[in-house]
């Protein structure tokens, strides 16, 4: 009795086993849908409102004629768009859907070291009525991703990648079946890295604050006995400095970290008081008649900050040329 007891669990457990093996076996996969793009051109960069827009074909291959992408796209990061084109072909039962969007995307953008920043643009899709157990993507890689004729006047186009994943939503959009408030669907994903051409518009920002300090600067050549002339042109220098910063900082968007333009505006201001500091004190040797002395006070301070500013200004600089990608454009 104890073996036929024994021989009965033994299949019983089999039994379940493969009950639990069938189940499994017999999961739906998710249908594939083939998704790839091509951008004709990125334009209308705006940073003061996180924005750009940008032209693309999208096409999609797919079996299950439910997806119907023509209504149910979903392109997650978009203020807006439109299609401006779109055909469909269904021959040998798979759907082949080419479109033409036009979007106007929102983004965030990565200003610690403007004007040599780079960016990383982001472009995704999904489906809104199919979630990641009824559709998967998988990315066409073949040929080129963008028009590399397209122009982006001040910027170069370093690398375009495609990407498929999931997304998750932390709710369940109403559904009460759901045992808890958990969603997910399968995104198509197209980043694009682009890096500004910033020589040519680094002096046109900063060439007011540079000579604003150069005029600052020339009061240690001014005569001593000159002395309103060297504080009404320092004092003028500042000013002119912090007029450059507001209008710089008014065609960005607001940032809480300390940005390149805010260090380089900051170090030059620095320098400048630094300027009417050592005025004050030459002013003071006048004063005790110690004018030989005075002479070479301001002739020392005059080479020490010219060499100082410079080598500062230089070091911010190449250290905003050379930062890591990884390190400024957020993921």
């Amino acid at each position: 009795m104890a073996k036929l007891h024994g021989k009965s669990l033994i299949a019983t457990f089999i039994t379940l086993l493969i009950l639990a093996s069938s189940a499994y076996a017999q999961k739906p996969k998710p249908d594939t849908v083939t998704a790839g793009v091509y951008i004709t051109s990125i334009h209308d960069i705006n940073f003061k409102d996180k924005e750009y827009s940008v032209n693309l074909w999208l096409w999609l291959k797919y079996k299950n004629k439910k997806f119907d992408f023509l209504h149910n796209l979903e392109v997650p990061q978009a203020k807006s768009y439109t299609t401006s084109f779109s055909t469909i072909d269904t021959t040998g039962g798979r759907v082949y859907l080419l479109m033409k969007l036009q979007c106007v995307m929102k983004d965030s953008w990565a200003i610690d070291n403007f004007p040599f920043d780079k960016q990383k643009l982001r472009f995704s899709i999904e489906n809104s009525q199919f979630d990641s157990h009824s559709l998967a993507f998988k990315a066409d890689t073949l040929g080129k991703h963008f028009d590399p004729r397209f122009t982006l006047r001040g910027w170069r186009v370093d690398s375009l990648d495609v990407k498929t994943g999931v997304k998750k939503y932390e709710t369940g959009f109403g559904d009460e079946s759901l045992a808890k408030p958990h969603t997910e669907y399968s995104n198509f994903r197209v980043r694009l890295q682009i890096d500004r051409d910033a020589m040519g518009l680094f002096w046109k920002m900063f060439l007011g604050m540079y000579v604003a300090f150069l005029i600052s600067y020339m009061c240690f050549y001014i005569h001593t006995d000159s002395i309103d002339s060297r504080f009404g042109l320092s004092v003028g220098a500042l000013f002119a400095v912090i007029g450059n910063k507001y209008i710089i900082d008014s065609t960005l968007p607001e940032s809480t970290t300390f940005t390149l333009v805010d260090s380089l505006h900051g170090v030059t201001l620095g320098f400048i008081l630094t300027v009417i500091i050592c005025t004050s004190y030459s002013l003071r040797l006048v004063k005790l008649e110690k004018l030989a002395q005075a002479k070479k006070f301001d002739f020392l301070c005059a080479q020490v900050l010219l060499v100082a500013y410079l080598l500062i200004n230089g070091w911010l600089i190449y250290g905003a040329n050379h930062v890591p990608v990884l390190a400024t454009i957020p993921q």
